[in-house]
């Protein structure tokens, strides 16, 4: 089973003004193909051939950088699409909330750290809601790396690569990540996510 590139699960122009029809154009239709495309051939003939994304990810970590790269932006991809929809933003659901507020003081000061993880970045990469221990963090990992490799499990990731804002936001990658917080995030499906990992 190969890897396979996800349709969006909205059009093209569905996040604008927020996120334009061009970046999304090239994000999905050119990076994240090229992704998908090139795990693919790094993994004809390998015993990774057949594994599932998660498994690829967290088995290439720190042994072979180039499969590891590409499977991992793959996996980050996969879900930055969903982690999205057109009006997203707003309230979260009663039970996320509330974990939230335990472990990482209100809603206010989660949304504060997660910016300030992206935007102290340095280079290319992502910012993170992860379930650690049993515990909501804040967490950041440059290039195509994930909480996965840390023990931790993704329940919200934004990718601040360049691609991923520059024709919108130019450098303005602060707010690039405002703007993902309060006008895309799709909350339901981070509480799919996080049901999901506290299981």
């Amino acid at each position: 089973m190969s890897f396979t590139l996800p349709e969006l699960p909205y059009a093209y122009d569905a996040l604008q003004p927020f996120m334009s029809k061009e970046t999304l154009e090239y994000h999905h239709d050119k990076h994240h193909a090229a992704y998908v495309n090139t795990a693919n051939n790094l993994m004809k003939g390998t015993e990774f051939e057949g594994k599932s994304v998660e498994e690829v990810v967290k088995a290439t970590y720190g042994k072979n950088q180039a499969l590891f790269n590409n499977a991992g932006q793959h996996y980050n991809h996969i879900h930055f699409w969903l982690w999205m929809k057109p009006n997203g933003g707003g309230a979260l659901p009663g039970k996320l909330e509330k974990k939230i507020i335990e472990d990482l003081g209100s809603v206010e000061k989660m949304k504060e750290d997660f910016i300030q993880a992206g935007v102290t970045q340095f280079g290319s990469g992502w910012a993170w809601l992860a379930v650690k221990d049993g515990k909501i963090q804040v967490m950041k990992s440059p290039n195509g790396e994930n909480p996965l490799v840390q023990g931790a499990k993704p329940i919200l990731g934004c990718d601040v690569w360049e691609h991923s804002y520059y024709i919108d936001y130019r450098n303005r990658r602060p707010d690039y990540l405002k703007a993902f917080m309060d006008n895309l995030v799709n909350w339901e499906h981070v509480e799919e996510m996080f049901d999901e990992a506290m299981r």
